[in-house]
């Protein structure tokens, strides 16, 4: 027998699982701020949940497929956005608008490849009930809250699903819409000259060049020929400038086919040049279950969670006490600095192996206890990223 992880997942440990609890913090603070509320939701669905209208969806047919002892088919939720319309028909009657935000692990049963993981974390926050671009302002500026205060230089990408559909309507393009909206989804992966040979097997060579001339054009374009869809993205570059953050309109951006209906957007980190979040309307999901159209509105995190490189204090312990047969002031101290706020770890051993230990758990200092330190009421305090040394008082270090 192997004793191994199951290929696609993984243990996180530090600096790494620091790192991604103060992003984590970060957004649940920025969460708050905007006054959603945290809730919590099983890992496990019934597989009628999971699958809802969606089959076809790519995220919905990975979904692991489970049975339990009274051989129900169940499976292990693969995001958090499908479980609010079994939430809305467990509980009708929340008050709307309805703020949430949840964080936890999400699971695909899709293909290995590298940096992609079966499991994985999510944060998401979502307005229910609130109809107007005001609600979708409001996600987008959490965001670049939480964007300023990791100091990640992003751009801020927008489309609108109506716009899109009505650019297929303007090319004459009236069957087979969503086949023609993925082969565009491939531009970022694929040639202009790739996607137009795949484009042209299935629709005419005319909507191909009017769809291409079209993505082609800028937003006042479609405002003033009255395109669906242009108003409400000009309502939002409107708004954010309020808000302060600005969005680039950009045509060719597609995201959940089977979700979205109204703006969507995707946060694109320059630097790191990958979607760091992504989200936008669904009016269409929430309510399905108990007959009514309930507008919703939401962002996600994901690739932001494991971001790595973004000048956050990824150190968690502060201090290393070090020991030097002195173990009732080493542990006197100790409890004074936990409770001033300071982190820190008693050692009682050689100094030697005390730095080591430090130097493997990303310990910023080391404060040896021993008798001269006792003598003279001053302990000596060692930067371990310098090397340099001073003696300071308790009352000095506690301040």
């Amino acid at each position: 027998m192997t004793i191994e992880k199951v290929k696609g997942f993984r243990d996180i440990f530090a600096p790494q699982s620091v790192r991604r609890e103060k992003i984590i913090r970060i957004i649940q603070d920025k969460a708050k701020l905007y006054g959603f509320m945290p809730i919590e939701t099983p890992a496990i669905e019934y597989n009628e949940v999971l699958q809802g209208d969606n089959a076809s969806d790519e995220a919905v047919s990975d979904r692991f497929k489970l049975k339990d002892r009274g051989e129900r088919d169940l499976g292990l939720r693969y995001e958090f956005t499908f479980q609010l319309s079994r939430i809305f028909k467990e509980n009708p009657n929340i008050k709307l608008p309805w703020r949430r935000y949840q964080v936890g692990n999400v699971f695909r049963d899709e293909p290995l490849r590298p940096d992609r993981y079966r499991e994985f974390s999510q944060f998401d926050v979502d307005i229910m009930g609130d109809a107007t671009t005001k609600a979708d302002a409001e996600c987008i500026a959490l965001s670049n809250d939480v964007l300023k205060e990791l100091k990640i230089t992003a751009e801020i990408k927008v489309n609108n699903r109506k716009l899109l559909n009505s650019i297929m309507d303007s090319a004459g393009v009236k069957n087979g819409q969503q086949q023609v909206l993925r082969e565009i989804d491939k531009l970022d992966k694929l040639s202009k000259e790739e996607v137009e040979k795949n484009l042209s097997k299935i629709i005419s060579k005319e909507s191909l060049k009017k769809i291409f001339s079209l993505l082609g054009k800028d937003l006042d374009y479609f405002i003033e020929n009255n395109f669906a869809g242009a108003s409400e993205i000009e309502e939002l570059r409107t708004l954010g400038k309020e808000y302060g953050f600005k969005i680039i309109f950009t045509p060719t951006l597609m995201r959940g086919f089977s979700y979205y209906t109204g703006n969507v957007f995707e946060i694109w980190g320059k630097e790191k040049k990958c979607a760091l979040a992504g989200g936008g309307r669904f009016d269409d999901k929430v309510g399905k279950y108990i007959g009514k159209q309930i507008p919703a509105v939401g962002i996600s995190f994901g690739t932001l969670i494991d971001l790595d490189g973004i000048g956050i204090d990824e150190s968690k312990t502060k201090y290393l006490i070090v020991s030097l047969n002195q173990d009732k002031k080493a542990v006197e101290l100790t409890q004074k600095l936990r409770e001033s706020g300071k982190s820190c770890i008693i050692y009682y051993g050689k100094p030697s192996k005390a730095l080591e230990y430090a130097s493997s758990y990303y310990i910023n200092k080391a404060i040896f206890i021993g008798e001269n330190e006792i003598k003279a009421k001053k302990f000596t305090v060692r930067n371990l990223e310098t090397g340099k040394e001073e003696k300071l008082s308790e009352k000095q270090l506690l301040d």
